[in-house]
């Protein structure tokens, strides 16, 4: 388990773009289970949208290939290096995520190459698969 000082020493992320809250289960360089909470005072919600707050699809996957980053990162030989993401396959929205919902993540390594990795993420709030996909997340 990592909370988000820890988090933070791993991701080169801040506020207000460091999307990841928590991790509860990390498996290095294999896979991991972690989690945002979603509040109502994130300055995204203030334009998207005002009379309907919804978090952008866009920031679920930012979000999904944090915690796939914290992954690798956790690993020593990977300590300091700095991740991008590197493409999307197969992702599908399911379910809109709003403000008061816990956004929970799980990512699975299906391969890697040298510095890049496909991965299988999920996105789910309350046990409900919200989005998921795979994509490819590159350390240099």
């Amino acid at each position: 388990m990592m909370n988000i000082e820890e988090i933070k020493e791993i991701l080169p992320h801040r506020f207000p773009f460091l999307l990841v809250d928590r991790v509860l289960e990390v498996e290095p360089g294999k896979s991991i289970k972690a989690f945002k909470n979603v509040t109502a005072n994130e300055m995204l919600f203030l334009g998207h949208f005002p009379h309907y707050s919804v978090m952008p699809g866009v920031l679920i996957v930012e979000a999904m290939a944090q915690a796939s980053a914290v992954m690798f990162l956790a690993q020593e030989e990977h300590k300091g290096k700095t991740p991008f993401f590197a493409g999307i396959d197969k992702l599908k929205f399911r379910k809109q995520v709003v403000p008061g919902d816990r956004l929970d993540f799980e990512a699975v390594v299906l391969r890697t190459r040298g510095v890049t990795a496909k991965i299988a993420v999920k996105a789910y709030v309350d046990g409900v698969l919200a989005c998921d996909g795979e994509m490819l997340c590159q350390l240099l």
